[in-house]
């Protein structure tokens, strides 16, 4: 018990102590939700949400989960393998693959688990697998390639000519796996997908790609960043969720037959019916509709000019999502409560061990339903806030790292 104290103090110390925001959104008013905040219910704009296009509040989706939660009820009945295959998982399964294009599907609980589970079982079923992973690769693929037991060298972040020295190293006879993320959700950046595409290929690596924060929302169909630059088809593993951009609840990993057919992967708790309904129609919608993506970029470049025009230290890059530097964790939780207390604005503080130590900032996300009004509130509070807590606005505007 005294070491859990002496670590909640040092985090608390750090602002590394996580408190989370009592939301409740409002159905139909998205991105506004009440803060049942110590003094009562408030409400509030959500401007950091991961539900990048607000799918998750469409009424199609919505119609289509209490549809099949009444007709079917709320819970999966057990594992894939122990009756938990159910229609709807069936059939959102096939729409997954579908979308990028692959022989096959397997939807975990989470995009989280689906990294940890997909990665360690791949790495496994390949003996003497080398896994060449991105420095800024996300947890939950550092924990599937810990869990794998397989080597792996971590190369520069998008880097390729250090993955390139990394793989020439290995040699040709090993086999090879290279772990990467698309759309890179602390700065922005997006990896080198062509070029690393290339590179496996010379060296006879396979590829997994991790596309949560891309799938639903670039592409022709939605289908991610790699289906933007035309090499989806040169990727033999793709990772999404559908907690994001489809506004529900779920990861996958999609590619052959045989890979997403092996042992271990059958063993996790199915998704209830009504998810992979609703999921399975947000699919279906953003593979036909533009609409939410074109308003979505407007939004987030409308942001970007705002933030600049007021000398907000944002970091640039061609995504939708917005950086705004602080460079310290004790500042950017008092930013987050000031804009949260007085202007009615939720931006969660993403301090260490998120981010770097140094580089603590607010993300923002914008969505197709932050209007100009609230993009001006925005600018407006966070300049009010930056003079506050006595940070620099000095028009500084940081470039993501390439």
């Amino acid at each position: 018990m005294t070491s859990f104290t002496q670590t909640r103090s040092g985090l608390w110390h750090e602002r590394r102590y996580r408190v989370f925001a009592d939301l409740e959104r409002i159905a139909g008013r998205f991105p506004r939700a009440i803060w049942h905040s110590p003094q009562g219910p408030r409400e509030v704009v959500i401007w950091c949400s991961n539900d990048y296009l607000g799918m998750s509040q469409h009424p199609k989706v919505i119609g289509a989960m209490v549809e099949i939660a009444t007709r079917m009820g709320t819970g999966a009945g057990g594992t894939r393998n122990i009756s938990g295959t159910n229609h709807p998982l069936v059939e959102l399964e096939r729409e997954l693959a579908d979308l990028h294009g692959k022989e096959a599907a397997l939807v975990f609980t989470s995009g989280y688990v689906s990294n940890q589970t997909g990665m360690a079982t791949i790495a496994k079923l390949i003996p003497n697998c080398l896994i060449l992973s991105d420095a800024l690769n996300h947890n939950s693929m550092i924990e599937g390639i810990r869990h794998s037991g397989a080597e792996k060298k971590i190369w520069r972040h998008n880097d390729t000519g250090h993955l390139e020295e990394l793989l020439e190293h290995a040699g040709s006879d090993r086999p090879k796996l290279i772990v990467f993320e698309s759309l890179y959700y602390i700065d922005g950046d997006v990896a080198p997908i062509r070029r690393i595409s290339a590179l496996a290929e010379r060296y006879d690596a396979m590829t997994y790609l991790d596309e949560v924060h891309a799938v639903g929302m670039y592409g022709a169909a939605g289908a991610g960043i790699a289906a933007r630059e035309g090499v989806m088809q040169r990727i033999n593993v793709i990772e999404g969720t559908l907690a994001k951009a489809f506004g529900c609840l779920g990861g996958y990993v999609a590619g052959s037959a045989n890979l997403v057919d092996a042992p271990g992967f059958i063993f996790t708790t199915a998704l209830p019916p009504a998810i992979c309904a609703a999921a399975t129609v947000a699919i279906r919608h953003l593979k036909s509709s533009q609409s939410e993506r074109s308003r979505q970029q407007e939004c987030a470049a409308r942001v970007k000019s705002a933030l600049t025009a007021a000398g907000l230290p944002i970091i640039l890059s061609e995504t939708h999502i917005v950086p705004v530097m602080v460079g310290d964790p004790e500042k950017c939780k008092r930013a987050s409560d000031l804009l949260l207390s007085e202007h009615g604005i939720y931006l969660q503080p993403i301090n260490y061990p998120t981010a770097p130590r140094g580089t603590e900032r607010l993300r923002i996300t914008a969505t197709p339903y932050h209007d100009d009004v609230l993009i001006d509130q925005l600018a407006e509070a966070l300049t009010d806030v930056w003079r506050r807590v006595a940070l620099p606005l000095e028009g500084c505007v940081i470039g993501a790292a390439e």
